[in-house]
């Protein structure tokens, strides 16, 4: 798995968030088209029938404030011992019959998501639902890495800029 702005990559599928376990509810994006995952989430539409793509309800911080943000999280869990999750965030898919939202968890370190990544996701999600970007292209380059890590955001923002074609 890597992460590269709101996208969690793993050799097989791209989530919009996190990756859910269990019975948590997410998106999942694969060569065929885009999976609702969880309790009551099952649903899967192929490229052509979906229309749009759209995270909303994300924390964005610019880079100090994200900084500020994840060291006072990080000294409350040392002082009190209780995290908490980041907060969800949501992900709305229409297709040609139906629109739908499902909560999905952050896969940024606290929850909280750089503006530029923020934006050119959004741009990326815009592009894959109208069919003029491939999920294939993220795959390709996940399966191309030697490790799991995730990149430094100077290489985030270039893929993202790459996929997006920014």
């Amino acid at each position: 798995m890597a992460m590269v702005g709101l996208f969690w990559i793993t050799e097989d599928a791209v989530y919009v968030g996190a990756e859910p376990t269990g019975t948590a509810s997410g998106v999942r994006l694969t060569r065929d088209g885009v999976e609702t995952l969880g309790l009551g989430n099952g649903a899967s539409w192929n490229w052509d029938r979906v229309r749009r793509l759209e995270a909303r309800d994300l924390v964005v911080r610019s880079a100090g404030r994200r900084l500020a943000s994840m060291a006072l999280d990080s000294l409350v869990v040392l002082v009190t011992g209780d995290g908490e999750l980041p907060p969800a965030f949501t992900v709305h898919v229409a297709t040609l019959d139906e629109s739908v939202e499902v909560s999905a968890l952050p896969a940024a370190p606290g929850g909280i998501y750089l503006e530029s990544e923020r934006e050119l996701s959004r741009i990326l999600l815009e592009r894959l639902a109208d069919g003029t970007a491939d999920v294939a292209d993220l795959l390709a380059w996940r399966r191309e890495q030697a490790d799991d890590s995730t990149p430094r955001r100077e290489e985030r923002e270039a893929l993202l800029r790459k996929w997006a074609g920014e």
